[in-house]
């Protein structure tokens, strides 16, 4: 059973440990968003509301697509930033008496940060389908199956004679 403050864990250090961001704000957001996996996944996951998680532990691959959706946040997060500066950023590159100042194009890094985020995406989309083959079952079985040979009349005379059926 994996727990939200693991997933967050996790996410802060494949996310490499960034000085803006923190686990327990990774928490708060996984818990807060819980319902979106719920709707994603087909699950009722709850929380304790003393200890502020899951009643029920998640799967090992219930956690990777809860953390896949913390990611596409989080690069959600990040083309929103770039996009706003990069209105406000005019000049790219300045030079004056054999200086120059060189600005991050701040599209460039947009474009790299949408560039992540669709991988992600992408990656989600794959481990959510691949859950919901893997982890489905059918909900009824209709059909010749659920008739035993004995009442099934579609089978031939001869052969329940010689399967001693008659």
């Amino acid at each position: 059973m994996v727990k939200i403050v693991s997933i967050a864990d996790e996410a802060y250090r494949e996310l490499a440990s960034p000085s803006d961001l923190s686990i327990a704000a990774i928490s708060f957001w996984l818990r807060t968003n819980l319902g979106q996996l719920n709707n994603l996944i087909d699950t009722s996951y709850t929380l304790n509301a003393d200890t502020q998680e899951l009643e029920t532990g998640l799967t090992i691959e219930e956690a990777v697509i809860f953390k896949k959706l913390y990611f596409v946040h989080y690069y959600d997060l990040k083309v929103r930033a770039t996009l706003g500066a990069a209105s406000n950023d005019s000049v790219v590159e300045v030079s004056s008496d054999g200086a120059r100042v060189r600005k991050i194009n701040k599209n460039e890094l947009s474009k790299t940060w949408m560039s992540a985020r669709n991988l992600e995406r992408d990656e989600l989309t794959r481990l959510v389908t691949s859950y919901k083959l893997t982890g489905s079952s059918p909900r009824q079985v209709a059909g010749d199956d659920t008739i035993s040979e004995k009442n099934n009349t579609r089978i031939d005379d001869n052969l329940l004679r010689t399967r001693n059926y008659l």
